[in-house]
């Protein structure tokens, strides 16, 4: 790997894949809304970043994301579902990655091995969801799930050597988990890193439109 692009390089799971990535020098291009004003939910603001690069990249991690936005917790209940918090969470988890994933085709090799991933979630996973709850974030993220499976098959006819998957960090220590911790056994975001990474350099062409945990195994639809 040469060059990588992250998305959502000032939070805390993408800080820690760009050092890791530098530290075995790789040339990192890291845009955030907070260095770079970038807004993921507008396609304007998508199309203007990327197209003010040249590539190509081995790499494009989209890391964007949140499990809370504004006032509106994940909801335990449907009483608590409401039209606004679930467009948010379907806006910067799904459609975010989406505009990223249509604006860096281009920016992507024609020819040789190249990653595209988006960080997903466990709970986004139908088949795998015996608790329930967290209704608009388990739904945003499956179905960025289902962009990134799609997203995948379109690639494998003008890219065939690029791998589109989805990937599940974890549970990681950062500003974005902190409240929900609980019981829940999390690592640092530097051990979340290294493991992602672990997981992208082991990624065969058979792999592309799959989701993938921090250990490298598929997680159900």
């Amino acid at each position: 790997m040469e060059n990588a692009l992250i998305i959502g390089a000032s939070g805390g799971i993408g800080q820690a894949v760009s050092a890791a990535l530098e530290a075995r020098g790789v040339s990192v291009t890291g845009l955030s809304r907070r260095d770079d004003g970038l807004d993921v939910t507008d396609e304007a603001s998508v199309a203007a970043a990327l197209r003010a690069l040249t590539g190509p990249f081995d790499l494009i991690l989209v890391a964007t994301g949140a499990l809370e936005i504004g006032d509106a917790a994940p909801e335990k209940a449907l009483r608590q579902v409401s039209a606004q918090a679930m467009l948010d969470q379907f806006a910067l988890n799904c459609v975010g990655p989406s505009l990223v994933l249509k604006h860096s085709v281009r920016l992507l090799p024609r020819e040789g091995r190249a990653v595209f991933a988006a960080l997903s979630a466990r709970v986004g996973s139908i088949g795998d969801n015996s608790f329930g709850g967290w209704y608009s974030y388990r739904t945003a993220k499956a179905a960025l799930n289902q962009m990134i499976h799609t997203g995948a098959i379109e690639l494998g006819r003008s890219h065939r050597a690029t791998i589109c998957v989805a990937l599940h960090p974890g549970t990681v220590e950062t500003d974005f988990t902190r409240k929900y911790l609980g019981r829940h056994p999390a690592v640092p975001a530097p051990e979340a890193a290294e493991n992602l990474l672990r997981v992208i350099a082991g990624l065969r062409p058979e792999d592309s439109g799959g989701f993938f945990d921090w250990q490298g195994k598929p997680v159900p639809w």
